[in-house]
């Protein structure tokens, strides 16, 4: 008996082998988005309350020396601190991750995927932006609580959470993948995190001229002020849009150039 055995020309130097034929934006992100939030899930919660906590007890210290009431102070405290959760997870631990994954080889594994690019960014993007939403709610009601600020308009949240989410977690998976080092990575993201600290809490009008400026580099920043000004008796909601607007270029924007940064890492 003869054994015929077909032969598969594998990868050319320099290319990636694929699992398969591959699959739509849409199904290849569903898939990455799934695999990412089972996998995140436990080893991502307990950082997840040390985000909550950690902006919990800043609006609790901030309270000490800033006044209850809808005053501008107040407004930006609770707002700052609620999209503070979404810096700690989106940008800090994305680019940590990315920058873990970079440094491990861990890519060549998503390169094997039949997903394009885009997806294997936008899947993680999303999965590590969907845990900062039960933090950002829990700090934004004891915000209202702690400020005695109007919580009628914290449904607004639901657009501030992605949208600050994807511009956030762009930048944080951009940097990941950019950095020459996964100490380079981890370092860019704490600053990155420490920057939306200390721009997004106090108000913009207590802030030197040249801060003011860096201030408003920071995509964080829109997503502050378009929470923030929800707590006015009257929004002005033509002003929350732009901000909203910005935070969504700003998302397409850094999502684009993290997924040309993942092609030059993936085949590198």
């Amino acid at each position: 008996m003869s054994v015929v055995a077909q032969v598969v020309p594998g990868p050319r130097a320099g290319e990636i082998g694929v699992l398969g034929p591959r699959v739509g934006l849409g199904a290849g992100f569903a898939a990455v988005y799934r695999a990412q939030l089972s996998r995140a899930r436990v080893a991502r919660i307990p950082l997840l309350f040390v985000a909550t906590f950690q902006s919990v007890g800043i609006m609790v210290m901030m309270r000490g020396v800033v006044h209850a009431g809808d005053g501008e102070a107040a407004r930006a405290v609770v707002a700052g601190s609620s999209v503070l959760v979404v810096a700690f997870v989106a940008l800090n631990l994305l680019a940590q991750y990315f920058g873990q994954l970079r440094a491990s080889g861990g890519l060549d594994h998503y390169a094997t995927l039949p997903v394009p690019p885009a997806a294997v960014v936008l899947g993680a993007a999303g999965a590590y932006a969907s845990f900062t939403v039960p933090g950002t709610l829990v700090t934004a009601v004891t915000g209202c609580v702690l400020f005695h600020l109007p919580p009628a308009n914290l449904w607004v949240l639901a657009v501030v959470i992605p949208l600050a989410g994807a511009a956030l977690s762009g930048l944080g998976a951009a940097l990941g993948l950019l950095a020459p080092r996964q100490e380079i990575a981890t370092l860019f993201g704490q600053l990155g995190m420490s920057a939306a600290l200390l721009l997004g809490v106090l108000p913009a009008s207590h802030m030197p001229a040249p801060i003011s400026w860096t201030r408003d580099l920071l995509p964080s920043t829109y997503g502050v002020e378009a929470f923030a000004r929800t707590f006015d008796a009257h929004p002005d909601w033509a002003a929350v849009f732009g901000d909203l607007s910005v935070c969504a270029a700003v998302g397409v924007a850094s999502l684009a150039v993290a997924t040309r940064a993942y092609r030059r890492a993936a085949c590198r």
